[in-house]
Parts: C-alpha cells; structure tokens; sequence
C-alpha cells in the first residue's frame, strides 16, 4: 500500500512524537491500571469496565500505530525553502472576499495540523487547494458546497 507523505512543520513533527510518547507511556499504563482494577471485578462475561478498558486499550493502540506511520511518512516543511511568490504549505496568506468584502487570513498547513480556531487550514481542503501557486493581487476562485467563492490574494507571507 502507497502511503501518502505528510506534509509537516518541525513544530508538528514535535507535537507528533510528544503525543506518541505520551500515548506509549502514560496513557498506557493509566489503561493497564483500568483492565486491573476491572478484572478485580470478577466475572468477566458481565464485566462493562473491563470492556470499556480494553477497547479504551484498542483505540489507543490503533492511534499510536496511526501518529506512528503519519510521522514515518512525514515531509518537514524547510521554513528557508519557503518563498513568498506564490502561495505554498507554510504561508500565511491575506485575501479579501469579493462577495462580501471582508479580509480573512489563512495559514497554509499539512492536513495533521489543521486547526481551524487559529486559522490553520489545510492544503488538501478546497480553499487551501485552490490557494496554492496563487500570486498576489491574483483572483482566486474556490468551489465550495454554495458554489463558486471568489477570493483576491492581498499578501503572501511565511
């Protein structure tokens, strides 16, 4: 199976193996501590906390062995290789919405580092899409579920 790179800053590369870690290490042992605790219960055909602990365990296993191959796969975004001519994953860029003449701005990210309270939107989403390689003072329209938004790019800065 193919895997997809992803794209990273080193920030989220960090942020990744610190979750990974801690998945490994403290969340574990917490889980571990829970199957105990329930098998103390007795019977387990009736046991929900023993249930709930093991598939807590499960869903943990399946979101290391997850972070674990997103990083395995991960591409570091090189703050120096990122220029400002044309919008690309690391840039923060200044549009103005022609339909309702207001300015938004938006940081270019991987899809692992979206966080949409701070404005970081990926580069797979069909704003970010449609951004990337736009210049500045260029027109930018986006197909979204409402139909056609038209953006014009105001600044384009890292």
């Amino acid at each position: 199976m193919d895997e997809k790179e992803v794209l990273l800053t080193q920030e989220g590369y960090d942020n990744l193996e610190k979750e990974v870690e801690y998945l490994k290490t403290e969340k574990r042992a917490e889980i571990a501590e829970r199957i105990k605790v329930a098998l103390g219960f007795g019977d387990l055909s009736e046991n929900s906390e023993y249930d709930e602990a093991k598939n807590a365990q499960a869903a943990n296993e399946i979101k290391i062995a997850e972070l674990e191959n997103k990083l395995r796969y991960a591409k570091i975004i090189d703050e120096s290789e990122i220029d400002t001519k044309t919008v690309q994953v690391g840039n923060t860029v200044k549009l103005f919405d022609i339909e309702y003449e207001e300015e938004l701005v938006y940081t270019i990210v991987g899809s692992t580092e979206v966080d949409l309270a701070q404005n970081r939107i990926s580069n797979e989403s069909p704003i970010g899409a449609a951004l990337i390689g736009a210049k500045k003072n260029q027109i930018v329209e986006v197909e979204v579920p409402a139909g056609i938004v038209k953006y014009k790019v105001l600044s384009i800065t890292k």
